[in-house]
């Protein structure tokens, strides 16, 4: 699909270029126009120029004569029916309408393709990331469903994507599991351990090693026998590891997560060159026996090395970034990690930079952080008696709402088992993804089930419906798969209703919203526009038959084929979204 938005930048630069050869740089504003008497597309170049231009004793030129010299500048092309100078200077862009009609049979003929890329880069996104023998918790939750959606984003664009699960799986924490795993377990190395609640054999673990100075002294001689690589203790660890392995899985599968784990343990042989390398820079400094690293402008140092020798999170973190530059070669490294971690990645970048292991210009490093989970009461999200909620136990309780949501609206009569079950799925995971990804990611958000599953407003389950009703017009007007291709390469869609035009070209801006969000990381700019669409499809379902029957016998008495293809048109679009957001539409609801 052609992003029009930068055509049309494209045709205004050389126009800018053309009238004005002299200037360096000049600015290019070119956005959607907010309003439709406006035309489709403003560029608000001309006041901008104004200030550019070299003083001379004659008088000022002002911004509409600026605009109107751009204006007759503009080079030959497929997309502007005509320009119109309104106000101190903007210049309003009308599109032509067979360009547009032309751009959504290419849409129906090809499938909805991404646009174009200047070329193939390798993405790596840091995301998810539970501790191991712990729970995973709403938190997780965030992490999982934005990283995800990014993925599928620069998946959808052909980027080459690394989905990174950078697992809490290596640490002092294993030792007090071990001994506590020895003491519970003696034969555990040769019978498979029963260990049925990791949260709580973890808990048991952390009150002994709190209470007992006896189990503390051995627990840490298991750290000790777990990182110099012991058989026994590396057993140990694995078996604890396959047991929080088996319990994410679950959730993984739930929401149709995919991702290469790759925990603190993987980078535990880098370590040691990582220090030596600051070392030998001279960036190191002693402090109380720790190895610390100051960074330009920052005033809390990077700990590498504790003053017993062992290393920390920012030494792990330095080693995951270097593999990541160097070994995969990332072109763009994502961390999908909360807000609270902001100076801390900061830190690590910056010093990544300062050792000169990339250039911001060149590799693009960032974190993309998010706010917490609240419950109603705008207080963080616990469970009544305070503890933290269980994520699983919380995809559960989605199940059974979605379900209740469907039989009071009576699905239960219509569909089979298998559509009910369908539809319970895609609307319990859609609405709970759907929920986070359509706030602004930077931001709390409140947590609630009602909103979530309410089909009235910007939500999954109103999406879900309409693209349910959408694909249901053609069925309905039996029409097949086959009759709708052909119409796509041999009628012509027009656009003379007002709410024709409108739909038509809301359609084409999808790549332009893609454009935003790859520059951004902000999803819920995807989320905007789909609820957009639907809405703006609603008027036009409302004001253009596309099926005309007789009033009295109710038979079909005519169908408006091209009207049938924008139904189409706008429902591709809606399936693609829905897939960057790791939604599942079903075709019956």
């Amino acid at each position: 699909m052609i992003n029009i938005n930068s055509r049309i930048q494209e045709i205004f630069r050389d126009a800018i270029k053309a009238a004005y050869p002299d200037l360096e740089n000049p600015p290019l504003a070119v956005t959607p126009s907010q309003q439709p008497k406006f035309g489709d597309y403003q560029c608000n170049s001309a006041m901008s120029i104004t200030k550019m231009l070299p003083k001379t004793s004659e008088q000022k030129v002002s911004p509409r004569e600026i605009a109107d010299n751009i204006s007759r500048n503009i080079p030959e092309n497929e997309y502007i029916e005509k320009v119109e100078i309104a106000g101190p200077g903007f210049i309003n862009v009308h599109l032509r309408k067979d360009f547009v009609s032309k751009q959504l049979s290419s849409l129906l003929v090809n499938g909805v393709q991404p646009p174009a890329m200047e070329n193939r880069k390798k993405v790596v996104v840091d995301f998810s990331s539970p501790n191991i023998a712990k729970e995973m918790h709403v938190g997780h939750l965030r992490s999982t469903i934005i990283g995800d959606s990014m993925c599928r984003l620069f998946e959808f664009v052909g980027y080459d994507v690394l989905r990174l699960n950078h697992l809490g799986d290596w640490g002092t924490q294993f030792g007090m599991l071990i001994a506590h795993l020895q003491d519970k377990f003696p034969d555990f190395l040769t019978v498979s351990p029963p260990i049925g609640d990791l949260q709580t054999f973890y808990k048991e673990s952390k009150r002994r090693f709190d209470t007992e100075e006896e189990f503390k002294k051995r627990a840490y001689q298991c750290v000790v026998l777990l990182q110099s690589k012991s058989p026994d203790f590396i057993k140990a660890w694995k078996l604890i590891c396959d047991v929080s392995r088996k319990e994410f899985q679950k959730i993984y599968d739930c929401l149709d997560i995919k991702l290469i784990e790759r925990g603190e343990s993987y980078y535990q042989d880098m370590m040691k060159d990582i220090v030596q390398e600051f070392e030998e820079r001279g960036f190191v400094q002693i402090d109380d026996g720790r190895k610390i690293v100051f960074v330009p402008g920052g005033s809390v140092p990077l700990t590498i090395m504790k003053s017993d020798g062992g290393f920390t999170y920012d030494t792990s973190d330095l080693a995951a970034l270097k593999q990541r530059l160097f070994e995969e070669k990332a072109d763009i490294i994502v961390y999908v990690v909360d807000s609270g971690q902001s100076v801390h990645l900061q830190t690590v970048f910056a010093a990544g930079q300062m050792i000169g292991w990339y250039d911001p210009a060149m590799t693009r490093v960032v974190h993309a952080p998010f706010g917490v989970v609240l419950g109603e009461d705008k207080k963080k999200f616990k469970t009544r008696s305070g503890e933290t909620v269980r994520l699983i136990e919380l995809l559960e309780e989605g199940l059974k709402r979605s379900m209740d949501k469907l039989k009071d609206k009576e699905r239960d009569k219509v569909l089979t088992e298998e559509e009910l079950k369908a539809a319970q799925t895609s609307v319990a995971f859609g609405c709970i993804k759907y929920a986070d990804l359509s706030h602004n990611r930077m931001n709390d958000y409140i947590f609630s089930f009602d909103k979530m599953l309410d089909d009235r407003g910007n939500t999954a389950a109103y999406l879900l419906y309409a693209f349910t009703r959408i694909r249901s017009i053609a069925r309905l007007a039996n029409i097949d798969e086959e009759m709708l291709q052909k119409a796509a390469r041999e009628t012509k869609i027009l656009l003379d209703h007002e709410k024709e035009w409108k739909l038509g070209k809301c359609i084409l801006r999808f790549p332009e919203i893609l454009q935003k969000i790859l520059d951004d990381l902000l999803l819920h700019t995807l989320c905007d526009y789909l609820y957009e669409l639907a809405t703006i499809f609603t008027e036009f379902y409302d004001n253009c038959y596309c099926v005309e029957k007789d009033r009295q016998t109710g038979t079909i008495v005519k169908v408006n084929m091209w009207r049938m293809l924008l139904c189409e048109a706008t429902a591709a679009i809606m399936a693609k979204g829905f897939d960057i957001l790791g939604i599942k539409p079903v075709q019956k609801m």
